[in-house]
């Protein structure tokens, strides 16, 4: 609590020696926008004095060239039209994917771009759009360049800008870097980087992160590489539409209409009855059961499938928000086609004394139904989400879905037309946002083999177990591997260096030879 009461001190202190100190002599400087933002956000100023270490006449002067800088750019009026739309179709720069610390990927095609002092000003202003279109829809969470430098050589190599990009995170958008992963840095440009790596500063190096093919999944899976680094992720660039969310597809609301849940509930019974003889209401209430605490610490004495387990497992992770504890934390398991399983359930869980409404919404609308979508939870109530693949659709690792809460007075009411008008009045920066991925359960081990095991008491691996063990192998094997690829470097220079001296031996021989003749 005493934390707490000194950054607000700290804030509000800035705040005032802004506003006296400042603003007087260069109100002309600053866009009036800034200013008042500046005096109503909190946690604007919070990212200013983190990355100055909380000392105040720093936080000062970082504000005072960012808000020059802003008003420079006019960065609170760029938008897709008022730039080139050549920038857009170039794909040099885009927001795509995750690392594996749920960071979002802001990626620099090095190889798209070349060096115009004509141009400068314009690209700059590129990377200002799509930092601010960022820090508007996030609110402050970091975010990991990747320098891409697959292919690239002198011509693509703009110092200038590159210093522009660093800049923007260590002066305009405080605290948004998580780290700068650099991918296959040609050799001719380790010298370019020892400046870079001066324009960075001693707390930002440690954020540099070199990485070739073999070393880049350290950082991000192969879900979001594309195939010559390495991954498995099919997306390509394209504009339009903008680059905005998981896989160029916007996300959007979903659950059915109103007026079509009669039928949509007749048909998933219909469909439930003719695949497993057993109601949707069944299905349900086993899903809640193997998702309960409770029951996760008893055995399943009704354990039918793999991909049940999978699901009491992943329950126990729970993300802790201010406004929702939302379990799973990270992850949504559905079967493959084999397995069959087409239903996963979400626990929304209400931590304040308010009414929280809260929607939830998903890249691919046309394959899942969501029940509820859009709803309200009680105080300290519990609310269950039927998540469930509509028709012949199967899960993909692509899907993502995204759950956004914010608080309610109690006099709002939480009927339809209430919440559709809370949501078009509440603050963006009072909305709090998870998102979850999704995981397809390949098919189990035939049921001979989960027999034997069973009768002799040995517990059953499942896939994830499996392929955690296949990944600690690769990652032993890739250390193995660099250590033989040094090993056999080593060898080679040694190699080289004694043949020079054997070729210097010989030569001084020669001369000693040739004076005494």
């Amino acid at each position: 609590m005493a934390g707490q009461q000194d950054k607000a001190a700290l804030i509000s202190e800035t705040r005032r020696r802004f506003e006296t100190e400042y603003v007087p002599d260069k109100s002309d400087k600053y866009d009036s926008r800034d200013v008042e933002r500046l005096q109503q956000d909190d946690n604007w100023i919070e990212n200013y004095l983190i990355w100055r270490h909380d000392v105040v006449d720093d936080t000062l002067k970082m504000i005072d060239e960012s808000f020059q800088w802003r008003k420079e750019y006019m960065v609170n009026d760029l938008s897709e039209a008022a730039l080139p739309k050549w920038l857009f179709e170039n794909g040099a720069l885009y927001l795509h994917g995750y690392d594996k610390e749920g960071y979002k990927l802001f990626w620099f095609r090095v190889k798209f771009h070349t060096k115009d002092p004509k141009l400068q000003f314009e690209k700059k202003k590129f990377v200002a759009f799509w930092l601010e279109h960022y820090a508007r829809r996030e609110h402050g969470k970091p975010l990991t360049v990747v320098f891409d430098m697959a292919e690239t050589g002198v011509s693509h190599i703009d110092l200038d800008f590159i210093r522009f990009i660093i800049n923007c995170f260590k002066v305009y958008y405080p605290n948004y870097l998580s780290k700068i992963v650099i991918f296959e840095m040609p050799w001719i440009m380790n010298a370019a980087f020892k400046i870079v790596k001066g324009w960075l500063g001693p707390d930002a190096i440690s954020m540099l992160k070199f990485a070739n093919k073999n070393e880049v999944q350290e950082y991000i899976s192969a879900e979001y590489l594309p195939a010559y680094m390495g991954g498995i992720d099919t997306f390509k660039y394209s504009y339009p539409p903008l680059v905005d969310d998981d896989f160029q597809t916007p996300l959007c609301e979903n659950g059915p209409i109103t007026t079509e849940d009669e039928t949509e509930s007749k048909e998933e019974a219909e469909a439930d009855s003719k695949e497993a003889g057993e109601s949707s209401e069944e299905q349900i209430l086993n899903v809640k059961k193997v998702c309960s605490v409770e029951q996760i610490s008893k055995p399943d004495e009704n354990d039918k499938t793999d991909s049940k387990t999978k699901n009491a497992k992943k329950a126990l992770t729970i993300f802790k928000g201010p406004l929702l504890h939302i379990s799973p934390a990270e992850e949504l398991f559905f079967g493959s086609k084999e397995i069959g399983e087409k239903k996963c359930l979400i626990v929304l869980t209400n931590v304040t004394k308010n009414v929280v409404a809260f929607k939830v919404r998903t890249t691919a609308p046309d394959k899942y139904r969501v029940k509820p979508s859009n709803s309200s939870c009680e105080p300290g109530t519990s609310i269950d989400i039927v998540v469930s693949l509509h028709g012949g659709f199967a899960a993909s690792l692509q899907d993502r879905f995204l759950i956004m809460a914010a608080e309610m007075d109690q006099a709002s009411g939480a009927g339809v037309p209430e919440l559709a008008q809370f949501w078009k009045e509440v603050p963006r920066n009072k909305v709090m946002e998870h998102r979850l991925r999704c995981h397809v359960v390949e098919s189990s081990k035939p049921s001979t083999l989960t027999l034997k095991e069973n009768s002799f008491n040995i517990p059953t691996k499942t896939n994830e177990d499996l392929h955690l063990q296949l990944t600690q192998l690769l990652q032993v094997n890739r250390r193995l591997q660099e250590q033989i690829d040094r090993c056999v470097w080593f060898q080679q220079l040694i190699v080289v260096l004694a043949l020079f001296l054997v070729a210097i031996a010989t030569f001084c021989f020669f001369l000693l030879y040739t004076q005494r003749c």
